[in-house]
C-alpha cells in the first residue's frame, strides 16, 4: 500500500513509517498534519485523483523543524570588479507517515 501525496510544489511517494524532507510547514513538533493525496495504491487497486482524492486521508507526524547545509551563491561580472556572495539555508520539515487510508 502506497500513496503519492503533494506539498510544498512537490510529490512523494509514501507508505507507513516512510520519513520525509519536505518543505517548512507551519506546524509545531509533535502535531498531525494531513496531505493531498493525488494516486492511492492498496492490494493492486489504483485510485487517482482528478485533481485529489477526497476519501483518502494521508496523516503524518512532525518530528523535527530544520534548516539544510548552507549553500554559497557568488555572483560576479567579468572586467567590473562586482563580486558578491551569499549564503542560503533552506527551511524544512521533517515528517513521519503515520497512516494512510
Amino acid at each position: 500500500m502506497f500513496a503519492i501525496i503533494q506539498t510544498g510544489g512537490k510529490q512523494f511517494r509514501v507508505q507507513n513509517g516512510d520519513v520525509i524532507f519536505v518543505e517548512k510547514l507551519n506546524a509545531a513538533e509533535g502535531d498531525v498534519v494531513d496531505f493531498e493525496v493525488l494516486l492511492y495504491e492498496k492490494d493492486g487497486e489504483v485510485k487517482i485523483g482528478a485533481p485529489t482524492l477526497e476519501d483518502v486521508k494521508v496523516q503524518g507526524k512532525v518530528l523535527q523543524q530544520g534548516r539544510g547545509q548552507k549553500i554559497l551563491v557568488f555572483n560576479y561580472k567579468a572586467k567590473k570588479n562586482i563580486r558578491r556572495r551569499k549564503g542560503h539555508r533552506q527551511p524544512f520539515t521533517k515528517v513521519e507517515i503515520t497512516a494512510i487510508g
